[in-house]
């Protein structure tokens, strides 16, 4: 026990641990900033791996056509945006079950993606890293949060635009309406399924940060099983930070030390079971779904379709 104590505080006191944690969180925190603006508006984006995997891919795909990685960053954030227009079109255009939807083009992604590769098999140049003076000189934290690959820095301005946007702009009121009461918010003039639909838009465009990140930030190459479940991980960040931006993100950052704890426990020197190691973070996102999904107020409508006239 002593022994075991130990190597918790070995891996807690590793600068690699910090470093690792911030590279795995950075996926899952563009994505839970995207599926809590979804949520906020009413949706239960459960396309989100989906939008995940095929930004991932396609963010591979232009920096193979043109060695470019800003011109890969344009093609991972048109991967996510094309995932999400079919998501919003068909589920808050057409009526169909939001649910089956996203199940359907998560299952679409994994196969598409890793045939498309599997014929291409596309190369990747990784985005160079950004070190910030001073700042990265930080015990422990600043080499995680100052020394990073330059995508990842997007997310900086990324969370705070994002509350502003729904809780300081009037699009923000009408979204967190078509949430909590899209009857009202009809009565109101506000267009419900519209403003998911653009929910649904930004969780795209999110994903595809997310995407890109996985691709030419963290991993520099495109697997097919890649995305590893990060986009239901995502999800159950935001169950966890009770449907609030701040506790989706802590969520996101909790979960991406999990993934993270393996590979330094294993580079430190200890041993333990590779298959716990790699299903722990997993256990916690369904640890977190028990534990969390009844304290934190879901916006009341939450998963439910708005058809005009009926309660």
């Amino acid at each position: 026990m002593i022994a075991f104590g130990g190597s918790i505080l070995d891996v807690l006191s590793s600068n690699s641990t910090y470093s690792s944690t911030m590279r795995f969180a950075a996926t899952l925190v563009f994505a839970a900033t995207g599926e809590w603006i979804a949520e906020r508006a009413g949706t239960m984006n459960i396309s989100l791996e989906a939008m995940i995997l095929t930004a991932a891919f396609t963010s591979a795909l232009g920096s193979d056509l043109t060695g470019n990685v800003w011109v890969a960053l344009l093609f991972g954030l048109a991967g996510g945006f094309l995932v999400s227009l079919i998501q919003g079109v068909m589920s808050h255009r057409f009526g169909a079950n939001q649910f089956v939807v996203g199940l359907t083009l998560n299952v679409l992604a994994v196969g598409l993606t890793a045939f498309i590769a599997a014929e291409v098999n596309p190369v990747v140049k990784r985005a160079g890293t950004v070190r910030i003076p001073l700042l990265a000189r930080i015990p422990l934290v600043g080499e995680a949060l100052f020394a990073q690959a330059w995508i990842l820095y997007f997310l900086y301005p990324l969370i705070p635009f994002a509350w502003w946007a729904v809780y300081r702009t009037r699009w923000g009121l009408d979204l967190r309406c078509a949430g909590e009461n899209p009857q009202a918010a009809d009565v109101s003039g506000i267009d419900v399924n519209k403003r998911r639909r653009q929910a649904v838009y930004a969780c795209g465009l999110c994903a595809g940060l997310a995407g890109t990140y996985l691709t030419i930030g963290q991993v520099g190459s495109f697997g097919a099983d890649g995305v590893s479940g990060r986009g239901f991980i995502a999800l159950a960040a935001v169950i966890f930070g009770g449907w609030v931006l701040k506790g989706a993100v802590g969520g996101a950052v909790v979960f991406g030390f999990f993934l993270a704890f393996g590979s330094v426990f294993q580079a430190l020197g200890y041993e333990a079971n590779p298959q716990v190691l790699g299903a722990l973070p997993y256990v916690m996102a369904i640890a977190t779904m028990i534990l969390f999904a009844r304290r934190g107020r879901q916006p009341a409508a939450l998963g439910r379709p708005f058809v005009r006239g009926l309660t």
